[in-house]
Protein backbone atom coordinates (compact mmCIF):
# COMPACT_ATOMS: atom_id res chain seq x y z
CA UNK A 1 0.00 0.00 0.00
CA UNK A 2 1.25 3.48 -0.91
CA UNK A 3 0.83 5.72 2.13
CA UNK A 4 0.67 9.50 2.31
CA UNK A 5 4.10 9.44 3.92
CA UNK A 6 5.50 7.47 0.98
CA UNK A 7 3.99 9.96 -1.43
CA UNK A 8 5.60 12.83 0.46
CA UNK A 9 8.99 11.10 0.40
CA UNK A 10 8.79 10.49 -3.34
CA UNK A 11 7.67 14.05 -3.99
CA UNK A 12 10.48 15.43 -1.83
CA UNK A 13 13.04 13.27 -3.63
CA UNK A 14 11.92 14.62 -6.99
CA UNK A 15 11.59 18.26 -6.01
CA UNK A 16 14.90 18.36 -4.13
CA UNK A 17 16.83 16.98 -7.09
CA UNK A 18 18.84 19.65 -8.87
CA UNK A 19 22.06 20.08 -10.79
CA UNK A 20 24.92 20.56 -8.33
CA UNK A 21 28.04 22.25 -9.67
CA UNK A 22 30.44 21.89 -6.75
CA UNK A 23 31.06 18.70 -4.81
CA UNK A 24 32.94 17.64 -1.70
CA UNK A 25 35.85 15.20 -2.17
CA UNK A 26 34.17 12.66 0.13
CA UNK A 27 34.16 9.19 -1.43
CA UNK A 28 30.95 7.42 -2.40
CA UNK A 29 30.77 3.77 -1.41
CA UNK A 30 30.92 1.35 -4.34
CA UNK A 31 27.99 -0.51 -2.82
CA UNK A 32 25.87 2.65 -3.01
CA UNK A 33 26.82 3.22 -6.64
CA UNK A 34 25.94 -0.36 -7.52
CA UNK A 35 22.60 -0.14 -5.72
CA UNK A 36 21.74 3.16 -7.43
CA UNK A 37 22.36 1.60 -10.84
CA UNK A 38 20.56 -1.62 -9.88
CA UNK A 39 17.32 0.06 -8.87
CA UNK A 40 17.58 2.51 -11.79
CA UNK A 41 17.63 -0.39 -14.22
CA UNK A 42 13.94 -0.91 -13.43
CA UNK A 43 13.24 2.02 -15.77
CA UNK A 44 10.80 1.02 -18.52
CA UNK A 45 12.08 0.43 -22.03
CA UNK A 46 10.34 -0.64 -25.21
CA UNK A 47 10.16 -4.45 -25.39
CA UNK A 48 12.54 -4.50 -22.40
CA UNK A 49 15.50 -3.57 -24.61
CA UNK A 50 17.34 -1.81 -21.73
CA UNK A 51 19.54 0.33 -24.01
CA UNK A 52 21.73 1.87 -21.30
CA UNK A 53 25.43 1.22 -20.76
CA UNK A 54 27.32 2.90 -17.94
CA UNK A 55 31.00 3.59 -17.27
CA UNK A 56 31.74 4.51 -13.65
CA UNK A 57 34.87 6.60 -13.21
CA UNK A 58 36.72 7.18 -9.95
CA UNK A 59 40.30 7.80 -8.92
CA UNK A 60 42.98 7.93 -11.59
CA UNK A 61 40.70 7.05 -14.50
CA UNK A 62 38.42 9.98 -13.67
CA UNK A 63 41.46 12.30 -13.45
CA UNK A 64 42.84 10.95 -16.74
CA UNK A 65 39.64 11.62 -18.66
CA UNK A 66 39.15 15.03 -17.03
CA UNK A 67 42.68 16.13 -17.91
CA UNK A 68 42.40 14.98 -21.51
CA UNK A 69 39.10 16.76 -22.14
CA UNK A 70 40.12 19.92 -20.29
CA UNK A 71 43.26 20.14 -22.42
CA UNK A 72 41.12 19.99 -25.54
CA UNK A 73 38.70 22.52 -24.10
CA UNK A 74 41.53 24.98 -23.51
CA UNK A 75 43.17 24.42 -26.90
CA UNK A 76 42.16 26.40 -29.97
CA UNK A 77 40.23 24.45 -32.58
CA UNK A 78 40.50 20.68 -32.47
CA UNK A 79 37.47 19.82 -34.58
CA UNK A 80 35.39 18.47 -31.69
CA UNK A 81 31.67 18.17 -32.37
CA UNK A 82 28.70 16.23 -31.01
CA UNK A 83 27.61 13.01 -32.66
CA UNK A 84 23.99 14.09 -32.27
CA UNK A 85 22.21 17.40 -31.76
CA UNK A 86 21.29 17.63 -28.11
CA UNK A 87 19.96 21.15 -28.54
CA UNK A 88 17.91 22.63 -31.41
CA UNK A 89 19.79 23.76 -34.48
CA UNK A 90 17.52 26.81 -34.54
CA UNK A 91 16.46 28.19 -31.16
CA UNK A 92 13.03 29.73 -30.57
CA UNK A 93 11.19 31.14 -27.55
CA UNK A 94 10.51 30.18 -24.84
CA UNK A 95 13.36 27.64 -24.91
CA UNK A 96 16.18 30.01 -25.78
CA UNK A 97 14.97 32.45 -23.12
CA UNK A 98 15.07 29.78 -20.43
CA UNK A 99 18.52 28.68 -21.52
CA UNK A 100 19.91 32.20 -21.44
CA UNK A 101 18.37 32.89 -18.05
CA UNK A 102 19.97 29.95 -16.27
CA UNK A 103 23.33 30.77 -17.86
CA UNK A 104 23.32 34.43 -16.84
CA UNK A 105 21.90 33.62 -13.40
CA UNK A 106 24.80 31.23 -12.77
CA UNK A 107 27.42 33.65 -14.00
CA UNK A 108 25.90 36.45 -11.93
CA UNK A 109 26.22 34.34 -8.77
CA UNK A 110 29.88 33.77 -9.63
CA UNK A 111 30.47 37.44 -10.33
CA UNK A 112 31.17 36.84 -14.02
CA UNK A 113 30.04 39.70 -16.23
CA UNK A 114 29.23 39.24 -19.90
CA UNK A 115 32.58 40.70 -20.87
CA UNK A 116 34.51 38.15 -18.80
CA UNK A 117 34.91 35.52 -21.52
CA UNK A 118 37.91 33.92 -19.84
CA UNK A 119 36.01 33.46 -16.59
CA UNK A 120 33.02 31.92 -18.36
CA UNK A 121 35.33 29.62 -20.31
CA UNK A 122 36.97 28.47 -17.07
CA UNK A 123 33.61 27.89 -15.40
CA UNK A 124 32.42 25.84 -18.37
CA UNK A 125 35.63 23.85 -18.12
CA UNK A 126 34.67 22.76 -14.62
CA UNK A 127 32.22 20.41 -16.30
CA UNK A 128 35.14 18.30 -17.46
CA UNK A 129 36.50 17.82 -13.96
CA UNK A 130 33.03 16.57 -12.97
CA UNK A 131 32.80 19.66 -10.72
CA UNK A 132 35.30 17.94 -8.37
CA UNK A 133 32.87 15.08 -7.69
CA UNK A 134 34.52 11.80 -6.65
CA UNK A 135 32.42 9.83 -9.16
CA UNK A 136 31.80 10.44 -12.82
CA UNK A 137 29.43 8.54 -15.09
CA UNK A 138 29.69 8.28 -18.85
CA UNK A 139 26.51 6.89 -20.41
CA UNK A 140 26.55 5.28 -23.84
CA UNK A 141 24.07 3.65 -26.19
CA UNK A 142 24.46 1.19 -29.05
CA UNK A 143 24.41 3.09 -32.34
CA UNK A 144 21.80 0.72 -33.78
CA UNK A 145 19.16 1.98 -31.34
CA UNK A 146 16.62 4.54 -32.53
CA UNK A 147 14.67 7.45 -31.05
CA UNK A 148 12.41 5.36 -28.85
CA UNK A 149 15.40 3.91 -27.02
CA UNK A 150 16.72 7.41 -26.39
CA UNK A 151 13.40 8.25 -24.74
CA UNK A 152 13.77 5.12 -22.61
CA UNK A 153 17.29 6.23 -21.72
CA UNK A 154 15.97 9.48 -20.30
CA UNK A 155 13.84 7.56 -17.83
CA UNK A 156 16.88 5.55 -16.75
CA UNK A 157 18.91 8.73 -16.22
CA UNK A 158 16.11 10.22 -14.14
CA UNK A 159 16.05 7.07 -12.03
CA UNK A 160 19.79 7.37 -11.41
CA UNK A 161 19.40 10.94 -10.18
CA UNK A 162 16.44 10.13 -7.95
CA UNK A 163 18.04 7.01 -6.49
CA UNK A 164 21.13 9.07 -5.70
CA UNK A 165 19.05 11.80 -4.11
CA UNK A 166 17.23 9.26 -1.94
CA UNK A 167 20.64 8.34 -0.50
CA UNK A 168 21.62 11.91 0.30
CA UNK A 169 23.76 12.24 -2.81
CA UNK A 170 23.62 14.85 -5.55
CA UNK A 171 24.19 14.78 -9.28
CA UNK A 172 24.68 16.95 -12.33
CA UNK A 173 23.73 15.51 -15.73
CA UNK A 174 26.10 16.93 -18.36
CA UNK A 175 25.67 17.11 -22.12
CA UNK A 176 28.89 19.17 -22.15
CA UNK A 177 30.85 15.95 -22.54
CA UNK A 178 29.21 15.03 -25.83
CA UNK A 179 31.42 17.04 -28.16
CA UNK A 180 34.48 15.26 -26.79
CA UNK A 181 33.19 11.78 -27.58
CA UNK A 182 36.36 10.88 -29.51
CA UNK A 183 38.52 11.57 -26.47
CA UNK A 184 36.09 9.66 -24.25
CA UNK A 185 36.14 6.71 -26.64
CA UNK A 186 39.93 6.65 -26.61
CA UNK A 187 40.42 6.98 -22.87
CA UNK A 188 37.66 4.52 -21.97
CA UNK A 189 38.34 2.24 -24.95
CA UNK A 190 34.72 2.24 -26.00
CA UNK A 191 33.57 -0.32 -28.59
CA UNK A 192 33.00 1.20 -32.04
CA UNK A 193 29.27 0.50 -31.84
CA UNK A 194 28.75 2.70 -28.75
CA UNK A 195 27.80 6.41 -28.78
CA UNK A 196 28.17 8.81 -25.86
CA UNK A 197 24.78 9.97 -24.54
CA UNK A 198 26.02 12.25 -21.75
CA UNK A 199 28.08 12.41 -18.59
CA UNK A 200 27.02 12.88 -14.97
CA UNK A 201 28.71 13.92 -11.74
CA UNK A 202 27.85 12.12 -8.50
CA UNK A 203 28.80 12.98 -4.96
CA UNK A 204 27.98 15.11 -1.94
CA UNK A 205 27.10 18.76 -2.44
CA UNK A 206 29.60 21.37 -1.25
CA UNK A 207 27.18 23.72 0.44
CA UNK A 208 29.85 26.38 0.92
CA UNK A 209 29.93 27.11 -2.83
CA UNK A 210 27.72 29.92 -4.07
CA UNK A 211 26.95 28.23 -7.38
CA UNK A 212 24.97 25.63 -5.46
CA UNK A 213 22.50 28.28 -4.37
CA UNK A 214 21.24 28.59 -7.96
CA UNK A 215 17.51 27.97 -8.14
CA UNK A 216 15.85 27.34 -11.49
CA UNK A 217 12.27 28.20 -12.27
CA UNK A 218 9.61 25.81 -13.58
CA UNK A 219 6.55 26.52 -15.66
CA UNK A 220 3.29 26.12 -13.77
CA UNK A 221 1.04 23.17 -14.53
CA UNK A 222 -1.45 25.59 -16.09
CA UNK A 223 1.30 26.73 -18.44
CA UNK A 224 2.03 23.34 -20.03
CA UNK A 225 -1.10 21.23 -19.43
CA UNK A 226 -4.53 21.14 -21.06
CA UNK A 227 -7.30 19.18 -19.37
CA UNK A 228 -9.78 17.90 -21.94
CA UNK A 229 -13.20 16.55 -20.92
Amino acid sequence: MITTQTQQIVDETMTSRRSVRAFLPDAVAKEDIEKILEVSSRAPSGSNTQPWKVYVLTGEKLKQLAAAILAAHNAAGGGHAEEYNYYPVKWTSPYVDRRRKIGWDLYALLGLGRENKAGMHAQHGRNYGFFDAPVGFIFTIDKVMEQGSWLDYGMFLQNVMLAARARGLDTCPQAAFNQYHKIIAEVLQLPENEMVVCGMSLGYEDRSKIENTLTTERETVAGFVKFLE
